[in-house]
């Protein structure tokens, strides 16, 4: 009925939590949400193999977990639930509809539906005017969309929202042809010669000048003009209404002229 104490334990839902302005009841978080958010004072906990015990120490009103945190078959946070601990799952989304879902959940546990619907408003706002200009494209460009880095491509099909924000901004997944997310070969990427590469990979130093300098990929249309752009990981990964600043990112990396009236979210991250 009251929630004052809440862990956070998927960064998408630490963000969103800020996003309402209930940040201040964040008693602990994953470690990757005190990595990307500073919040590096508060406790941390694996959210993959969580100490359930410590967890349960802080007396928390609330846990909020991901499907992530039980990819593995398993629910790491079983032994808080046995307790009588209040933990709420929310499965991982793959479309923007189950996001907004997601969010009016999330604010509906904290007591927020208010600021909610208003975030709410101005993010489908945005994802209207975004979907209006692309609408309007005729010659689509083809992307691949890198989440890992070669030689072990990983990319996403169809069924994802990655898939679902390129389709928005009037671009054409290589591999919308396939379910899911996937492993592909150099090889089947080369072949379907994209004519845009986004990149996500957020461990190499150089993303960018990594897939320019790939061997085999020379002739390769996006590398022959330059159209290898990195994209803000967190953006166009984590599941929350921040991808709409993702799929502004990457209107204006595939169609600048397009898009020139919409502006970058991170242009001056870029600047700096």
């Amino acid at each position: 009925e009251e929630v004052n104490a809440v862990i956070s334990m998927a960064p998408s839902i630490t963000q969103t939590l800020l996003d309402l302005g209930v940040g201040g009841k964040l008693v602990a978080v994953d470690t990757y949400s005190a990595m990307y958010f500073g919040l590096e004072d508060l406790p941390t906990f694996d959210m993959m193999e969580p100490d359930t015990e410590q967890m349960a120490v802080l007396d928390a009103d609330l846990v909020f977990t991901s499907g992530m945190s039980a990819s593995t078959g398993t629910d790491p946070f079983q032994p808080l639930r046995d307790i009588g601990v209040c933990v709420a799952d929310i499965p991982s989304s793959e479309s923007l509809d189950a996001m907004l879902e997601d969010t009016r959940f999330i604010a509906a546990c904290m007591g927020e539906q208010e600021t909610c619907e208003d975030l709410i408003a101005q993010a489908q706002a945005e994802i209207d005017a975004l979907s209006a200009i692309g609408s309007g494209i005729t010659e689509r460009k083809r992307v691949l969309v890198e989440i890992a880095s070669a030689p072990d491509i990983y990319t996403a099909g169809a069924g994802t929202f990655l898939q679902e924000m390129l389709t928005i901004i009037g671009a054409e997944n290589i591999f919308g042809d396939q379910e899911g997310y996937l492993s592909v070969t150099e090889e089947a990427a080369v072949s379907l010669n994209p004519d845009v590469i986004l990149t996500m990979v957020d461990y190499v130093d150089d993303p960018v000048g990594e897939i320019l300098g790939r061997t085999g990929w020379e002739n390769v249309t996006a590398v022959l003009n330059g159209a290898v752009y990195e994209v803000n990981t967190n953006a166009v990964s984590l599941p929350n209404l921040h991808v709409v600043d993702g799929m502004k990112q990457m209107a204006k990396l595939i169609y600048p002229e397009a898009y020139a009236d919409i502006e970058d979210p991170f242009a001056q991250d870029a600047a700096a």
